[in-house]
């Protein structure tokens, strides 16, 4: 069956989202067939077979995108399922996977962005339709350390989901504080390796003689103080995974050493003549650009490509604001299950807590909210309360006043006045584009650019 002839399902409880998904694809020459809920998807499955589904996450109290995505990969295998979804989480990216999700969407989406999901999921069922479809891995524990449910944590949820099956090594950049070991733990956690040991060792924390004998062990009397034989973290955590933090700062000729250990599986001891075998998943974490880093003749190219195998990229605090709030709450959450009491924050506190740039990223953020609780006797953080740099990032109270002053900008106009007709007819998209004299397509584009969520 060509692409443009493809059947295309949507599930969404939202009767407006339902509309766009099928004027937008219907352009593009799919057929596509709508459902209101999970129960309407299903019962349409033993009518109809679909190509791609599209399925919002939540479709109700009792179900949700993942019984559509569960019940469709059952009874009709050949399928791919998209799920759109503005909660995401680590545990619901790789229950997804596991089953079966070709990919996520995160509201607000862009026409272009789903266009382009569904081509690729179309190219894929190509590709894969006429192989058996392979036994589900094992179940993995879940890991909720990390927070946040913005468009790029979403996107490191999924990236996490697909590569911990694997045992290839892993890069992941990130700025000090972003949370590079929780990644790397998530990874170990939805393994197969889950249960057995994660090493940590920060690479800048050590001389190179000492950071050898940490990482490869020693034999006794290799040097002074050797008084025992180790046989290191790489030989400890056999089975496990080794999470090298900071590896920008190892010292070349350790580099070499680490890159042998990599390609062989194997590693010699300080002071021994035997090499030993290991079985260890690497995954290795920089603050530091390793590629200019190789340009400068200051990181091996061979090692680098060698740790790169994956790449993981992850976002610093201010690129993900819309996560503050959350991570908030769960640093409350812990602090206040630690002393036995409830905690909370004013929306003044909240306000200058969003406003901060966070240099010092999600650490900083955490160590912020735990100095306030501590200082705090109430048990509602108050703008008082916290860091004065942080409390320097408060707005004004007439910050807001240009707002509402008689020479707003064209563009704002627009926005208080389509804001203005959306009110007046109740949201509803088909009144509101009517009213101002344009389409669907175009007031759905003018949503998307104030991030509106429809």
């Amino acid at each position: 069956m060509s692409t443009s002839n493809a059947h295309i399902l949507v599930v969404d409880d939202d009767s407006d989202t339902r509309e766009l998904l099928l004027e937008i694809l219907g352009e593009e020459g799919y057929r596509v067939t709508t459902a209101a809920d999970a129960e309407q998807a299903l019962a349409i499955s033993k009518q109809e077979r679909f190509q791609v589904i599209i399925s919002d996450m939540r479709l109700g109290v009792d179900q949700s995108g993942l019984d559509v995505l569960r019940a469709y990969k059952n009874v009709q295998p050949d399928s791919e399922v998209i799920l759109i979804t503005a909660f995401g989480s680590l545990e619901t990216a790789v229950e997804a996977v596991k089953a079966g999700a070709f990919d996520y969407l995160s509201k607000p989406f862009k026409i272009e962005d789903v266009l382009l999901h569904v081509r690729r999921a179309l190219d894929h069922r190509d590709l894969v339709r006429q192989q058996p479809p392979e036994p589900p891995p094992r179940a993995a524990p879940s890991l909720s350390m990390l927070v946040g449910r913005s468009g790029p944590m979403l996107e490191i949820y999924k990236k996490i989901a697909m590569v911990s099956a694997t045992r290839s090594t892993v890069l992941i950049y990130g700025e000090s504080g972003t949370g590079k070991e929780l990644v790397a733990r998530a990874i170990q956690a939805n393994s197969p390796r889950a249960g057995r040991k994660f090493l940590a060792v920060n690479c800048g924390a050590f001389t190179e003689s000492l950071l050898e004998s940490e990482l490869f062990g020693h034999v006794r009397g290799s040097f002074t103080g050797a008084t025992a034989t180790t046989s290191g973290i790489f030989g400890d955590a056999s089975a496990g995974t080794v999470f090298l933090d900071e590896v920008s700062e190892m010292s070349p000729g350790l580099q070499v050493k680490l890159l042998r250990a990599l390609e062989e599986q194997e590693v010699r001891p300080v002071g021994s003549a035997q090499p030993v075998k290991i079985d260890v998943r690497v995954i290795a974490a920089s603050n530091r650009n390793l590629a200019e880093l190789v340009a400068q003749g200051k990181f091996r190219e061979d090692l680098y490509y060698r740790l790169r195998v994956i790449e993981i990229d992850l976002p610093p605090l201010r690129e993900r604001g819309e996560d503050i709030p959350l991570l908030i709450e769960h640093t409350l959450g812990r602090l206040g299950q630690e002393a036995g009491r409830k905690l909370g924050v004013s929306q003044e506190a909240l306000s200058a807590l969003e406003a901060y740039s966070w240099p010092g990223n999600v650490r900083e953020l955490e160590h912020a909210i735990e100095s306030a609780a501590a200082l705090n006797r109430t048990g509602v953080i108050a703008l008082d309360d916290l860091p004065a740099k942080v409390r320097g990032a408060a707005a004004p109270a007439d910050a807001v006043a240009p707002l509402y002053s008689d020479l707003p900008s064209l563009e704002e106009l627009e926005r208080r006045y389509l804001f203005h007709v959306l009110k007046a007819t109740r949201d509803n998209k088909s009144d509101a584009a009517q009213v101002l004299g344009i389409s669907r397509r175009t007031l759905y584009r003018m949503l998307e650019r104030w991030s509106v969520r429809h």
